[in-house]
């Protein structure tokens, strides 16, 4: 599977050395440099735009029906409407909010940790209606695509991802993380946030895409440096993370011969940057090199199995099936909560996160790598207390009962919404048995099945009304909560659930930062 993604020590010394602890944090240094900050959009300078329709799809299916996969049949074709649509409702600019003094913020379909929006978006078009063949760029800040390449590019990219079924798919689309955009702020726990943050973009592109019924397929095994190649990125900044195919099957694609290097000039996003070795080596040693690789990779990934004896569980209510917002009104509309008021969530609203939250999808590699855990403080009908979610039989085994609302807002570094929730789910894997099984690469896996996940937690809670927002954390003692149960795991994410105190907006993995002292 490649040498240096079985080199797991990597991915564990990576995971230590950017864990958060009340020391790490109270003792950290780092400041924001506000001069330095990264333009939030990427903008070739010599490709003219190509404006897409300003009319959207609104997407009227219900966001449940949406989040279970129960769409349309597959469409016959795909349209510029139909690109238009996934582009808009996963990456698009939904939002514009305007400051006293002419400030300017303008938010995207999906969160990012400090709305920082490191994801980057890219179309490998085949055969979409309206379209020409060819390799684009999406830009939210102007919503026009960029052309970088004249022709077909499915051949190359299904080589790189050892499935030939790509070069037959209609459209290809690709997302990369530009890493000084989140590093400015994170520093190499950025890394964890790249596949967080194209997790929740891919939460709402794959829905949005089943909606169309483009029957989505997620790629996350692929040979790095070809595809880095195909799109023409710097991979010192710049990384391919995900691939979705798209659409329905037809003639492949050409092969090309070769497939020439192509760097075009883009505005450069800051005077100066801060460059990040530790974030750059656990890239670079969880890469794979050939296609051989890939295949490998995703067989020995398809040996992880489940282990631990069962408990006696508590029965959910089953998930609703509508809830009587579509898919577009609910990607419009949502936004992480600031405050949390004590209103309970009912048992139902609760199950129906759960559930949509673990919804199976269509990918090159098993999912069920991430446990939710949860500390529930106001669920009616379920007792307070610590629990752990089984998706097989949609129960939850309680570990603990008890008042743990100081303890959730501790173990949310501290932070008062994570005591406030009426039920916060957090994100465990066992990261020894996962790097053992899919090397270094696993540890992109976790993180962005976790990310999904908490991305149609959104979805859920914004489609019944009520708020969630992505909160991070002390790492060690998350597990150490948890445990005996999760003796073993690590932690990967923090979701919180309730009904806002207040409105407002927070993007998701606030981490306390020292400010930079006015200059004199």
């Amino acid at each position: 599977m490649g040498r240096s993604n079985r080199e797991t020590r990597v991915a564990h010394e990576y995971h230590e050395r950017t864990a958060h602890s009340p020391a790490s944090v109270r003792t950290s240094t780092h400041s924001l440099d506000w001069d330095v900050k990264p333009f939030p959009f990427k903008v070739y300078t010599d490709l003219p735009p190509l404006a897409l329709p300003r009319e959207v799809d609104p997407l009227a299916i219900d966001t449940l029906a949406a989040l279970a996969a129960r769409p349309r049949e597959g469409a016959g074709r795909v349209t510029l409407a139909d690109l238009t649509a996934l582009l808009y409702y996963s990456a698009g600019v939904t939002k514009k909010k305007t400051y006293a003094g002419g400030g300017e913020v303008l938010f995207r379909a999906a969160p990012s940790t400090g709305a920082l929006y490191q994801t980057e978006v890219y179309v490998a078009a085949g055969r979409v209606d309206g379209l020409e063949p060819g390799l684009y760029h999406f830009c939210p800040g102007d919503f026009a695509l960029r052309r970088l390449r004249a022709g077909d590019v499915r051949a190359p990219l299904a080589h790189a991802v050892a499935d030939e079924t790509v070069a037959r798919r209609a459209v290809t689309v690709m997302l990369t993380a530009i890493y000084w955009r989140n590093t400015w702020k994170y520093q190499a726990r950025a890394y964890r946030h790249l596949f967080w943050d194209s997790g929740t973009v891919l939460a709402q592109l794959l829905a949005a895409g089943a909606a169309l019924g483009l029957v989505p397929r997620l790629y996350t095994g692929f040979v790095d440096a070809d595809v880095n190649r195909v799109l023409g990125v710097d991979a010192e900044r710049e990384s391919a993370l995900e691939l979705v195919a798209l659409g329905p099957e037809g003639a492949p694609a050409s092969p090309l011969a070769v497939v020439e290097d192509l760097r075009h000039p883009y505005m450069p996003l800051s005077p100066s940057e801060v460059d990040y070795p530790l974030l750059r080596e656990i890239h670079a040693a969880s890469m794979l090199d050939t296609p051989d690789d890939v295949r490998a990779w995703r067989e020995a990934g398809r040996r992880v199995v489940e282990e631990g004896a069962p408990r006696p569980l508590v029965t959910l209510p089953p998930p609703r099936e509508a809830s009587g917002r579509s898919l577009g009104e609910t990607i419009q509309r949502r936004g992480s909560t600031r405050e949390f008021g004590h209103t309970p969530l009912s048992a139902a609203e609760l199950a129906t996160v759960l559930w949509a939250a673990t919804r199976t999808i269509d990918a090159d590699v098993p999912a069920g790598l991430v446990d939710l855990y949860l500390i529930v403080n106001a669920v009616e009908g379920i007792e307070s207390g610590t629990y752990s979610y089984r998706p097989e039989a949609h129960a939850v085994e309680l570990l603990k009962a008890g008042r743990y609302r100081n303890e959730s807002a501790y173990l949310c570094l501290e932070q008062p919404i994570g005591g406030d929730a009426a039920a916060v789910i957090y994100f465990l894997a066992p990261l020894a048995r996962i790097l053992g099984a899919f090397g270094n690469r696993g540890y992109r896996l976790a993180n962005l099945e976790a990310g999904i996940a908490g991305g149609r937690v959104y979805l859920a809670a914004y489609a019944q009304g009520f708020g969630a927002s992505g909160l991070t954390f002390y790492d060690a003692h998350v597990v150490e909560f948890f445990s005996p149960h999760a003796a073993g795991t690590d932690a990967i994410f923090v979701v919180a659930l309730g009904r806002a105190a207040e409105s407002g907006r927070v993007t998701i993995g606030t981490t306390p930062t020292r400010p930079r002292r006015p200059s004199a």
